[in-house]
């Protein structure tokens, strides 16, 4: 029986916080009720079972500052957090939930594995709750931006947020938003 890493991420399409990328290798006997697609799992049970995966599996999980996005962009810094997770994980195979393998050799990807391969669907829990207690934390330390809302998604809440308080040190300054290129620059 070959081994998985399952991998998938949160925050990407953000454009304020952490990107988080997560991967995760069950063993043999592993056997986690409820995995799925992580939002499709309301918030309760994605912190319940993110403490289950982080017991029964082997996990990594990269957290990427947005200073760092802003700096090497995220399709380099995807490529960085995928190559770490395959070197800190062992398996046979590498899963990622996606259409692309940002240049990593023997990557595997395929759409929507989060909610059909359980490794994959571990990954994204662990990942989207990473990301979410993260910019809970920031919603506090920046309560005016309403983070806990939007989760640094560009809603029209944040946008309009933006428009008023200008960015924040978590904000990635390399998006463009087209909503703020008449307002900002």
């Amino acid at each position: 029986m070959s081994v998985l890493c399952g991998i998938d991420e949160a925050g990407r399409g953000c454009c304020a916080g952490d990107l988080v990328v997560a991967g995760t290798v069950f063993s043999a006997t592993t056997k986690i009720d409820g995995l799925n697609d992580s939002k499709k799992i309301s918030q309760k049970r994605r912190y319940e079972l993110a403490k289950e995966i982080l017991e029964h599996t082997k996990s990594h999980i990269v957290i990427i500052s947005p200073q760092e996005i802003d700096e090497k962009g995220i399709s380099k810094c995807m490529h960085d957090a995928l190559r770490e997770i395959k070197e800190q994980l062992q398996a046979d195979e590498y899963l990622f939930d996606g259409n692309t393998a940002f240049g990593i050799k023997d990557l595997q990807t395929l759409i929507k594995a989060d909610g059909k391969i359980p490794e994959v669907s571990a990954a994204s829990i662990l990942a989207k709750v990473t990301h979410d207690e993260n910019i809970i934390k920031a919603a506090q330390k920046y309560p005016e931006y309403g983070f806990e809302k939007h989760k640094g998604y560009a809603t029209k809440f944040h946008i309009e947020k933006i428009k008023e308080h200008g960015y924040s040190p978590i904000h990635r300054k390399s998006y463009k938003i087209k909503a703020l290129q008449a307002t900002l620059f």
